[in-house]
């Protein structure tokens, strides 16, 4: 959960810039967008798959 609280003199826009930076950094828009649909548990496992055949490509590719 992100919290955030109004530094003294700080303006509105600025604290929704920090406010946004933290909510990116969280990951909760990426979460929040991958939630807004149901995914069935099939398409979650292969999503982890090809996202762990990527993962171990660019490792094996980084070794060479």
């Amino acid at each position: 959960m992100v919290k955030l609280r109004l530094r003294d003199n700080e303006s509105v826009q600025e604290a929704v810039r920090r406010f946004r930076k933290l909510v990116e950094h969280a990951g909760v828009k990426r979460e929040m967008r991958r939630r807004e649909f149901y995914e069935k548990p099939s398409e979650t496992k292969r999503r982890e798959r090809r996202k762990a055949e990527r993962r171990a490509r660019f490792s094996q590719m980084q070794s060479r």
